[in-house]
């Protein structure tokens, strides 16, 4: 199940996001205290953390740094209806929050948004699965390799195969 975190000072906001958002299946989880979202990422492994930029208490930027420390998985996503242009480079390099929505929104703007998170979440999971995998492989055929060079350095012409032109493996009989 697709977990995403939706942290706004304004309940109405969450409302409205949890309305549109619910369609989708996905499980949200919103929260208006920011000192509750914080402690949810503790307790609940996010694909997507979207958070509101001006907050009382802590603004958006500090919160989603916060975030990238907890979650670093996590796809972080900003939405504003206030932002300068430093700000914005602000919560890029520091946070790097992937994609600001604006307040007020299009439906189809934030479901979108939403959705391309979610498949840069689940691509970079399996990414991530893909190269464990190879470097599990990778030192299984390492073991191997050293094996063979074990066995052929006790036993030299252990690992060799001699074939006939036909592909067929040619056993030296020692008694012909």
């Amino acid at each position: 199940m697709i977990k995403i975190q939706l942290v706004d000072d304004e309940p109405q906001i969450l409302k409205s996001l949890k309305r549109l958002l619910n369609p989708q299946g996905w499980e949200l989880h919103t929260f208006s205290d920011v000192y509750e979202a914080l402690d949810a990422l503790t307790a609940h492994d996010y694909a997507v953390i979207v958070s509101d930029y001006k907050m009382p208490n802590l603004d958006g930027i500090t919160y989603l740094k916060f975030a990238k420390q907890r979650q670093p998985e996590a796809v972080r996503l900003m939405l504003t209806g206030h932002g300068d242009r430093q700000s914005m480079i602000q919560a890029i390099n520091e946070a790097e929050v992937y994609r600001f929505i604006s307040k007020p929104w299009e439906d189809y703007e934030v479901e979108g948004a939403l959705r391309s998170a979610i498949d840069l979440h689940l691509l970079r999971k399996e990414n991530r699965h893909l190269l464990e995998q190879v470097r599990r492989q990778k030192s299984s055929l390492e073991l191997q390799q050293q094996e063979l060079w074990r066995l052929e350095t006790e036993n030299p012409g252990l690992t060799r195969v001699v074939r006939d032109t036909d592909g067929s493996i040619i056993i030296d009989d020692p008694d012909s």
